[in-house]
């Protein structure tokens, strides 16, 4: 059983978090992932992939932390076409599912959309394989925030290199640009990032220190009907016409975004300092609040914002690719407070409101309420 808790980074762990709740984590008679899905079957090509049955796929699971330091400074990416539970419970508007999914795994880890959290630090040349010896489809890797050589830039287009089904190529990447970037496949871009291609590509400073809390968001708005075309169904879509119905964090709406082991919750401490980097994968711009809680913009980009230039507020607007990381003091009253994006149809799960791209701060003295139960009950987790 896995210890990870809350947002990836670094947070409470598992032991800590039953303790916190008082009892919560004996939730019974609630649904696992796997309950209300529809399967799904898939035909041929870029419209779907004929031999893997809705049903045989597997589930997606939550972004990991991969530490490239730590693995003598390589890691591989396999493809994997997999199903995404974006909240599988049938409250506030669910259950949600992504019939079909184009997932990363890192090594002997899990698939997960998004894909893992590659990182590193400042000063390392890192070398990442894509694997797609099972895949269906061409893919590529292409790395924001890294000065590299032309061959290593993932476009096929331009480098002449594309990783067909069958294939491995490996990239080499500098860590030469400290910060909080975004990778993605670069190949049929419009499609294979709806599909699920992208994750979090940190570079830590030389003597970087952490904050007290540390947590990973990836912003993302789908289209469903791509997921659902690739799965075989008969829907209409086009990437011209594309009218995004679901909205994620971490590749969950709420209030599965809550849920403390497949979500994403901001767990803290009264006092403790917090660093939440927030990339958007997506096409729209998320203007995102933190209620009760006013922070600063630190990194934007790969770049450190003066202190001079930094002030507090409560919304931060991320647009397409950009990145930005917060950091903010858990001073408020211990309870929970709504981290979310502000376009109000964002935050909505269909016709239901609240959903989607809403998360929350949740005080550790504040886990073993009853609001907190209800929290818990909503989204799905059973303890």
């Amino acid at each position: 059983m896995s210890d990870r808790i809350g947002a990836p980074g670094l947070g409470v762990s598992r032991r800590e978090f039953v303790a916190a709740t008082g009892g919560v984590a004996a939730l019974a008679g609630c649904m696992g992932r796997g309950d209300q899905q529809n399967d799904q079957t898939e035909e041929t090509d870029e419209g779907a992939d004929a031999d893997d049955s809705g049903s045989d796929l597997p589930w997606t699971s939550a972004p990991e932390v991969v530490n490239v330091d730590e693995r003598g400074g390589s890691v591989t990416l396999r493809s994997v076409t997999a199903r995404h539970a974006v909240h599988p419970m049938d409250s506030m508007g669910g259950p949600i599912e992504l019939p079909q999914v184009w997932a990363f795994q890192a090594d002997d880890g899990e698939p997960s959309v998004p894909g893992p959290i590659i990182r590193t630090t400042e000063g390392n040349d890192i070398e990442v394989t894509l694997d797609n010896t099972d895949a269906s489809h061409p893919h590529t890797l292409h790395f924001h925030g890294a000065k590299k050589t032309w061959e290593n830039d993932g476009v096929p287009t331009t480098t002449g290199i594309r990783v067909d089904p069958g294939e491995k190529h490996t990239y080499t990447i500098p860590a030469n640009v400290p910060g909080t970037h975004l990778y993605h496949c670069h190949y049929q871009t419009h499609r294979h990032i709806d599909m699920g291609m992208y994750g979090i590509f940190r570079v830590d400073p030389k003597g970087y220190g952490p904050a007290d809390k540390e947590y990973f968001f990836t912003l993302k708005d789908w289209d469903s009907r791509v997921n659902r075309q690739m799965a075989g169904e008969d829907v209409d879509y086009s990437p011209r016409q594309r009218n995004p119905d679901v909205f994620t964090i971490n590749g969950k709406s709420l209030p599965r975004t809550l849920h403390p082991e497949e979500g994403s919750p901001i767990i803290v401490d009264h006092g403790d300092t917090v660093r939440l980097h927030m990339v958007n994968a997506g096409y729209m711009s998320h203007p995102m609040h933190t209620h009760n809680h006013r922070f600063r913009l630190v990194e934007k980009d790969g770049g450190q914002v003066p202190e001079a230039a930094q002030y507090e507020r409560d919304v931060t607007n991320v647009a397409p690719a950009e990145r930005h990381t917060v950091e903010f003091e858990a001073d408020a009253d211990p309870g929970i407070y709504l981290v979310h994006c502000h376009k109000v149809e964002h935050a909505m799960n269909g016709t239901a409101y609240p959903g989607g791209m809403v998360n929350g701060i949740v005080y550790r003295d504040a886990m073993d309420t009853d609001v907190f139960a209800d929290l818990m009950e909503y989204a799905g987790y059973e303890g």
